[in-house]
């Protein structure tokens, strides 16, 4: 069976902005991110993404920016050589008290039942402390990237014991494809 893992958006593929991406142009990979989701999918790997969006409760974006946005993900992610095989989003707001937006693990969740999988050891890629807390409530495997805001996370000793921490997704990726 082929393995899987759930990668977040901001801060772990494309540059994250404290002003939201709020456009397509304003989607800027950081280097290698791409390159390592090629990878991955070339060795047999299933790339899935889970990320919170509330730009879109707090009216920065709709649903069809939101979409070309994700459009020019995969693009940028297709030309080389990779894909996302599911990508999900919270549109809620930090306050709205959804199951979906992380630290919860509704967006993971969904993500497992989409795909059949179990999360079980999962690998879960993010750089942030909620990305990690979501991974550990389902018995996912946190790996923490010191890119976006990781470095911040890794610094401030925000992040649960066990999380493989890696310098940015295209190391984390080389120690997932080397495992046996």
């Amino acid at each position: 069976m082929r393995r899987w893992l759930i990668l977040d958006r901001d801060g772990v593929i494309n540059e994250d902005s404290e002003a939201f991406i709020r456009s397509p142009e304003e989607l800027v990979p950081i280097p290698g991110s791409a390159e390592a989701i090629g990878r991955l999918c070339q060795a047999g790997w299933i790339v899935t993404v889970a990320t919170n969006q509330s730009g879109l409760a707090r009216g920065l974006f709709d649903q069809a920016t939101l979409a070309r946005i994700h459009e020019r993900l995969e693009q940028i992610i297709g030309q080389s050589g990779g894909r996302i095989e599911r990508l999900v989003y919270c549109p809620h707001g930090p306050d709205d008290a959804c199951a979906c937006r992380k630290p919860r693990p509704g967006l993971y969740q969904q993500l497992a039942c989409e795909l059949g999988r179990s999360l079980d050891r999962t690998p879960v890629i993010g750089d942030s402390p909620r990305d990690l807390e979501a991974a550990v409530a389902v018995g996912a495997q946190p790996i923490l990237v010191r890119t976006g805001k990781g470095d911040q996370t890794y610094l401030n000793g925000r992040y649960p014991a066990g999380t493989r921490v890696y310098r940015d997704l295209a190391t984390a990726a080389n120690a997932l494809l080397n495992e046996r």
